[in-house]
This record gives C-alpha cells, structure tokens and sequence, in this order.
C-alpha cells in the first residue's frame, strides 16, 4: 500500500521563515562566545570559513531537492544516489544530532527564560516546552509555520533594537580581526556551523511545499543569505562593543552590550528565538523520522500520517518523547558538541550525493570543509558522534543479516 502523502501548504515565504527560525535562533544569542574563545578576535574570519561550507552545502541540497523533493532531505538523496547504506546513515546521523540539538534549544530557552532555576523544576519545565511546541506541530505544519514567522519577526525585532543600541555605544577598541591559528579558527567555525545548520529543515519538507523543485532551491539561498547577514552584523557590533576578550568571556553576549534596560528584552527575544529553532527542529526530526520509518529502517508504526491535520502525528510524538527526556537530565555543553558531529556527517552524505551531479566544485569544497570541521571539534564530541555512527551502522547491518 502507498504511504500517504502529506499535504502540500507551505509557500516561498513559509519556506523561508521556517529557514530563518531555524538559523536565527539561539545560536545567535550563544554561539559568539564559544566562538569567540576559540578563535579570540578572529571570530570574523570563522565566521566566513563556517559560511562558506555552509553555502556549498546549501547548494547540494537545494540542487538535491529539486530533484528529490521527499521529506527525508538526505536520506532520501543518499538513498537514491549513493546507495541504500549512505542514505541510512544521513538518517541516522540528522535523527540522532538535531534530537540533541532539540534538547540544547529546550535547555537554552529554560536558561534564558528563568535563569537559575534548579533541579527538578529546571527539568519540569523542561518538559513542557516541548510538549507545548510538540502539541502546535501536531496540529498541522501550517500553524507551525504561522508560529514560526511570529517568533522570526519578533526575534529580528530585537535583534534590530539591540544592533542599533551597539552601534551608538562606546568601543572597546582592539582589533576586530586576527589571525588566532588554523586550529582556534577551524573549531570556532565548526561551532557557528551549528548556528547555521537550519537550512537542511527546508530540504526535509519536500513533501509539504508547494511547487518543491522551484520554491526549495530559492528558498534556501535566500534564508541562508538573510542568515550571514544578520550573523556578520552582530559579530561587528560585537567586537567592536566588548571587544574579543570580554566577548569570550560572556555567556550571554549580546544581553552583556546593550544597556541594562534592554537587558531583560533581550532575555525575552533569546528565548523566543530558541523556541522558534526548536519548533524547526522538531518538524525536521519527526519528517526524516516518517521517511526512515516508510523503509523500515525505524518502526513502521512511526510511518503513519494524521487523517485530519495531514501530519505524521505518531513520529512527532516519539520525537517530542525523547527530547523531553533528554532535555530534562542532559548537559547542554554535551547535546551541542554531540550534534555538530552528527550534522556535518549528514552534511557530508548531502555533499557526496550532490557529487552524482554536474557542476561538483562546490560539493568537493562542502565535502571536504564538513569533514575538516568535524574532526576540529573537541575530541570528546568527536568520540562520542563516532561511536553514536558505529552503533547506527552495527544496527543496519543486523537488519541487513535478518533479512
């Protein structure tokens, strides 16, 4: 029996709000100060290392879908071009990283919001945020995508108030940009690349865009483009406000530059901006999450569609499940380190699917550029994306064996 197809609401613009919701979100509220301490006043030139890898992946993925348009993003094109393993393996590395990553944003916006909340309330409340985003997904991704855009435009809002108050405050001085070494760069751009990671939720709604082969390859570039935009304007600001060593040193930078009025707005708008990520990446998860389950490779029960909201309810439900235990007992340090590991894997499977394809420049350099940027991670997150691939692979295997 055919599965049943979703239904297909979202426009250019949906599109591209739920590219923007995923990007401009809680990294850029917290990632410029791990950055920062990587790579010191050499935040810019990462900055532009993560774009450019970002920009080539970009491209392999949006050239993919509009061949492929499937929810499922990579697993789908490395199942269909590279071959069934390769596409499991892009599965299992989005599912098991922006799972993670589910419970980093669901952490962020619990520290951001009630800052000092401790055990077992941090974890209560934990709880229910994801029920909350998982219950607005349940009914129906075009509510999903009217949350999103809501959230987008109240997070550029303030992002717009705390720039302009940057850009009229005193400076720090120092220079904006240095030459740290090879190794403080490459890790600072592996942790942005997590910040901009968002764009691959677009390519997993193949199935839910109107007109997928023309709106997904747009829609892309376009939310990317308005992402490094954003992103280079604050990192400017500020280094030129705290400079990069008070930068480095702030949890909460961008709350630590503006004055202490704009403080608490500014609290409020991280959290809503790292609600906006996490309800994209819920969407994402529970759709690759519907694709693998479609090929047997995660319970074919995950695999049903809801006759009502034309979602896949069930798949949704087991992913809101898992991030909400995850993100009531995990260290946030941890979920982060763990799923930029696991993202530039599904980022290197895109790549090397896109290398089926004329015009194969830019996927060399993505390929290459997410496997460098992996392995400069720190080497606990390395192990433990190693040994999460290893036991996805193992798991393949059996099944293999069985069958």
């Amino acid at each position: 029996m055919r599965p049943t197809p979703l239904a297909r609401r979202l426009g250019l613009a949906d599109a591209v709000f739920l590219g923007l919701g995923s990007m401009i979100g809680a990294g850029v509220f917290a990632a410029f100060g791990p950055a920062a301490r990587a790579a010191g006043a050499g935040l810019l030139i990462a900055l532009v290392v993560a774009a450019v890898v970002a920009y080539c992946n970009a491209m392999s993925s949006a050239r993919l879908a509009a061949i492929h348009p499937q929810s499922g993003g990579t697993y789908v094109y490395g199942r269909e071009r590279l071959g069934e393993f390769w596409g499991y393996l892009a599965g299992w590395g989005f599912v098991t990283g922006k799972t993670a990553s589910c419970a980093a944003m669901t952490l962020t916006v619990v520290a951001y919001a009630a800052p000092g909340l401790g055990q077992p309330w941090r974890g209560l409340l934990a709880v229910a945020v994801v029920g909350g985003l998982t219950a607005v997904n349940y009914f129906g991704v075009h509510r999903s995508a009217l949350a999103t855009r809501v959230i987008v435009s109240c997070t550029l809002l303030v992002l717009t108030a705390a720039a302009v108050t940057m850009a009229t405050g005193p400076a720090a001085g120092g220079p904006l940009v240095a030459w740290p070494g090879a190794g403080g760069v490459l890790e600072a751009a592996g942790l942005l690349f997590f910040a901009f990671a968002g764009y691959a939720r677009l390519a997993t709604l193949g199935e839910e865009v109107r007109d997928p082969a023309r709106t997904i390859p747009r829609a892309i570039p376009l939310a990317l483009g308005l992402t490094l935009v954003v992103y280079a304007a604050l990192a400017v600001l500020l280094l030129v406000r705290l400079g990069p060593a008070a930068l480095a040193a702030s949890p909460d930078p961008i709350a630590a530059a503006v004055p202490g009025w704009l403080a608490p707005v500014v609290r409020v708008g991280a959290a809503l901006a790292a609600l906006g990520s996490l309800l994209a990446l819920i969407l994402g998860v529970s759709r690759t999450t519907l694709a693998m389950s479609r090929d047997g490779h995660l319970p074919r029960f995950l695999a049903a569609v809801h006759p009502r909201y034309d979602v896949p309810h069930r798949a949704e439900l087991a992913v809101g499940l898992v991030v909400a235990v995850l993100a009531a007992f995990l260290d946030l340090r941890a979920a982060i380190g763990f799923s930029s590991f696991a993202v530039l894997t599904y980022y290197a499977v895109a790549n090397a699917a896109a290398l089926t394809l004329k015009g194969k420049a830019r996927a060399v350099l993505g390929l290459a550029g997410c496997v460098v940027l992996a392995f400069s991670l720190p080497l606990p997150s390395v192990l433990a994306g190693c040994v999460a691939l290893v036991l996805g692979a193992s798991a393949y295997g059996v099944r293999r064996i069985r069958r």
